[in-house]
């Protein structure tokens, strides 16, 4: 690659929508303008700038984003009362579900305290790139991109903000280049602390999803992260039960070590959808620590997630 504008590379009239193009390690970053421009100009222009780079020896990956009217975008926040069980897992197969469904879906990993979803959807290591004093998320190969509190800091160290750090830190991962995602899917740290109370005062969710596990510790917490978001004006959208029911892989009988049902019993004492139920199963674990969600596949263990993306796709769809 030659020290000139990489922009060099597209003919005139495509270059002079392009406000800038990097080029790094064979990854293409091209962010146009297409104010003014009709849908279809804009996905010809998407399509003509990335046959382009692409058919360049040097580029391996191209990303276009595009900018132009602020875009209103839904979003839905993912909680819990208690860490360990299970909301980062639910949350990126929630956002993958909704993707294979056609949604324009980016995820926000605003966990401090564990941020794993470049870990579950396979983009460990990578970082954003910055345009306009914005980032850009990363992209995965499920079609979500997605922004984490990790790739903000060192792999391996430990995060210890106060409030307002995290707070900053939040609001640069949720007023980011986002292009024509419709809905953000946000992964809370557990509890309800500084970044939960950040996100209801400066970017409101459009509704909840609450997750925990069966046992009644983890119901009593789950009760409390529901009524903040209540006392917020933030509807809670329904409950899902994790680590549901334990099927032995030798005999096949099924165990319930954290209990059965209490999250479909808390939900109907707190008039609140119940949304379903994600069982214990090794499969779930062991996709995702290796960057293979269950909901991208076809198989059984995909189910559950489905299911649950079909009734949050139904309530977005009626709240739009």
């Amino acid at each position: 690659m030659s020290s000139t504008d990489p922009k060099a590379l597209l003919p005139a009239a495509v270059a002079e929508r392009v406000t800038s193009l990097t080029i790094t390690k064979g990854r293409a970053i091209a962010v146009v303008d297409v104010g003014g421009m009709a849908e279809r100009e804009r996905a010809d222009l998407e399509k003509a700038i990335t046959d382009i780079l692409s058919g360049r020896e040097e580029i391996d990956e191209v990303r276009v984003v595009m900018t132009a009217e602020r875009k209103t975008r839904k979003i839905i926040a993912v909680g819990s009362g208690k860490g360990g069980v299970g909301k980062s897992t639910l949350t990126a197969n929630l956002a993958i579900a909704l993707a294979r469904k056609g949604r324009k879906v980016g995820l926000v990993d605003a966990d401090i305290y564990g941020p794993s979803q470049p870990i579950i959807l396979g983009n460990q290591g990578q970082k954003p790139v910055a345009h306009d004093e914005k980032l850009v998320p990363v992209a995965s190969r499920f079609g979500v991109p997605v922004l984490s509190m990790g790739q903000l800091v060192e792999p391996g160290r430990a995060i210890a903000w106060r409030g307002p750090m995290a707070a900053g830190a939040l609001t640069q991962l949720l007023d980011a280049h986002w292009d024509d995602a419709e809905i953000l899917m946000v992964d809370l740290p557990p509890g309800t602390g500084d970044v939960q109370l950040t996100m209801l005062q400066k970017f409101k969710p459009a509704g909840a999803v609450i997750v925990s596990t069966p046992q009644d510790l983890a119901l009593i917490d789950a009760a409390r992260a529901g009524q903040l978001f209540d006392q917020a004006g933030v509807p809670v959208i329904g409950l899902v039960e994790n680590m549901s029911g334990y099927a032995c892989p030798h005999c096949g009988e099924v165990s319930d070590p954290f209990g059965k049902g209490g999250v479909e019993t808390t939900a109907a004492n707190l008039e609140l959808p119940f949304l379903g139920r994600i069982p214990l199963d090794l499969a779930i674990r062991q996709g995702s620590d290796r960057g293979d969600p269950p909901a991208a596949t076809d198989g059984p263990i995909a189910e559950p997630f489905l299911a649950i993306a079909d009734k949050l796709d139904a309530w977005i769809g009626a709240n739009s």
